[in-house]
């Protein structure tokens, strides 16, 4: 497959083996969809299924599950330990390969539209698809529940469902729908039956209490163990590693005299994230992840399959007389470039933390050249909808929002290189500074031209909320970017 999405549906079935398998043979029996894991839990009473293929039959494939699950689930009859607000409670999509995120955004509205129209269900977008700023996080749509969502419908105009009718299904309650990074859904079991505990360590750790950035955890009742769970989504394991998280968890769990009987993952995770905490567990020096062998096959094998363009390629297409690539790929190649240099500087230095670091936004920056590229064809495909169309003003604010925040997220990262490059410039050797110095040069060029291509994305966004949230990180850039003019 050419073009590969994810889907990671979560159902409020924990319990029924029957109705489990329906909704597997939904997913199966659609063509072409690929089903790679799935897991079911009583006691949270929740089963999640992961499935990939194609964006549309992956869409259809979740359409045939959600279809059975407002057949068969009750909410009303329905008690579990994680939050829910539907019988499909939430279902996320994520692009993998030749896909981008603005094609997940796409797909998640057409399926959320078609979910309102068809099965009457209201549906709520949410994380990058969100069309309001206050559905975007999932637990704010979660918060209070049904009856806590239910009040929201009814009393609030900024809580009317993005489709479907204004009011939850007898049975079936609501769903939410969005578009994703990876995310990794990480629980930690404590051998105590104390679930004040295992809220209180939860409250503790997670980003909204102030905790470590991109968790989110909450604190469940394992009955039919005879314990508590730590349940965690880590949002950016980039930041906060797996590893992280479990030694807050364990320190937190011990200034209460309790032990860790356990970790488990729900779901897939990303090899980088599990040899980032082997290589922390086991203290690497050096650790390239190229060095796992199933990596680096993998990785020959895809290059005698589609050899990467050359740098040369790179420069030919830019120079081509046409807009795309152009600007915002250059900004991320630029970053790119600079963050290995600083490679570079960390592995003379036997730095393992800033190399694996900028290791890390060497090879994101790498892909924000591509996936900029994308998102300006994005820009081109929306504005070419008929301008009578109904679906073309949301089409283009969509579109435009892809192309401010690829470009964002290129100066935010390559404010980040350039932060890492000036700490290392106080510990290198004298004759690594000048490589590191041009490195910060290019990090601070780098997050001026992404910045820039943002903010003239931005002025002619007509979704005012949109505009409003990329703002503020736009101005978060600008002050770091003084800080480090300063500095330099």
């Amino acid at each position: 497959m050419d073009r590969i999405v994810e889907c990671v549906p979560n159902f409020s079935e924990g319990q029924d083996r029957a109705t489990v398998q329906a909704l597997l043979d939904a997913v199966t029996s659609t063509p072409h969809v690929v089903l790679l894991d799935h897991s079911m839990d009583p006691d949270h009473h929740r089963s999640v299924l992961t499935f990939c293929g194609d964006p549309d039959t992956v869409a259809e494939a979740a359409f045939r599950a959600i279809r059975i699950a407002a057949n068969r689930i009750d909410l009303h009859t329905h008690a579990g330990a994680h939050p829910r607000v539907g019988a499909t409670d939430v279902v996320p999509f994520i692009p993998i390969k030749g896909t981008t995120m603005e094609d997940c955004i796409q797909l998640a509205t057409r399926l959320g539209a078609r979910v309102g129209r068809e099965l009457e269900i209201p549906v709520f977008l949410y994380e990058q698809a969100a069309r309001h700023p206050h559905h975007a996080p999932l637990e704010a749509v979660r918060r209070g529940g049904l009856e806590g969502l239910a009040f929201r419908i009814a009393s609030d105009p900024d809580w009317t469902p993005d489709f479907g009718p204004p009011r939850l299904h007898p049975s079936a309650g609501a769903i939410v729908i969005g578009a994703r990074p990876p995310l990794i859904a990480y629980n930690v079991n404590l051998r105590t039956t104390d679930a004040d505990l295992a809220r209180s360590i939860a409250r503790t750790i997670r980003q909204s209490n102030g905790g470590l950035p991109h968790l989110k955890a909450i604190g469940v009742r394992l009955v039919s163990r005879g314990m508590v769970q730590v349940a965690m989504n880590l949002t950016d394991y980039r930041v906060t590693p797996i590893q992280a998280v479990f030694q807050a968890v364990k320190a937190e769990a011990a200034k209460h005299g309790a032990e860790i009987a356990g970790s488990e993952l729900i779901g897939l995770v990303p090899q980088a994230a599990l040899d980032q905490a082997a290589a922390a567990a086991l203290q690497f020096e050096r650790f390239d992840p190229l060095q796992v062998l199933e990596t680096r096959l993998a990785e020959a094998l895809l290059k005698q399959k589609e050899p990467d363009p050359t740098l040369s390629d790179f420069l030919c297409a830019v120079a081509e007389a046409k807009p795309s690539p152009a600007g915002g790929s250059v900004a991320a190649l630029v970053g790119a470039l600079a963050a290995s240099l600083g490679v570079m500087g960390a592995r003379l230095g036997h730095r393992a933390d800033p190399e694996q670091r900028l290791l890390a936004l060497s090879r994101r920056l790498h892909q924000l050249v591509q996936e900029d590229a994308a998102a300006y064809e994005g820009v081109v495909t929306a504005y070419q909808i008929p301008k009578q169309h109904t679906d073309r003003p949301l089409a283009v604010s969509q579109a435009l929002n892809r192309a401010t925040e690829v470009p964002l997220e290129i100066a935010e990262l390559a404010c980040e290189v350039a932060r890492v490059l000036q700490d290392q410039r106080k510990v290198v050797k004298p004759s690594v500074q000048s490589d590191l110095t041009v490195g910060l040069f290019m990090a601070i060029a780098a997050a001026q031209a992404g910045l820039f291509t943002a903010q003239t994305n931005l002025n002619i966004q007509q979704n005012h909320a949109l505009a409003n949230e990329i703002r503020i990180r736009a101005a978060k850039v600008t002050e770091i970017l003084e800080e480090l003019k300063v500095l330099c």
